[in-house]
């Protein structure tokens, strides 16, 4: 069925988490890098701070929540079929959120 990533990153850029074009460019730089095919991209930004961020792709999704009071966010990178490479995917955002303590977890989807 798949590969899952959980990503819970740690002691990221706090003006990142919070920048919705930021985010965007993200993802979409995250699906080349992962050889994926993105459907649609959709985010809502909540006040005072925060994000959530999903997108769907031909292979499954990518999502995000950021919490930048903390430094902090959850991501998560299923991805389904032979041909995506979601491992690449998440060193691509952990690196660009610059996260000092990225914790990744990976579960094989039968």
């Amino acid at each position: 069925m798949g590969d899952h990533f959980l990503l819970n990153l740690y002691g990221c850029d706090v003006e990142k988490l919070n920048n919705e074009k930021f985010l965007v460019e993200m993802f979409e730089q995250a699906v080349v890098e992962g050889k994926m095919t993105l459907l649609n991209l959709i985010t809502h930004k909540f006040e005072p701070q925060g994000i959530t961020a999903v997108a769907l792709l031909s292979e499954s999704h990518i999502s995000i929540h950021t919490w930048p009071e903390q430094g902090s966010c959850a991501v998560d990178v299923y991805t389904c079929g032979t041909t995506a490479r979601p491992r690449l995917a998440c060193d691509y955002i952990i690196k660009e959120l610059e996260s000092s303590d990225p914790r990744v977890t990976h579960v094989k989807r039968l």
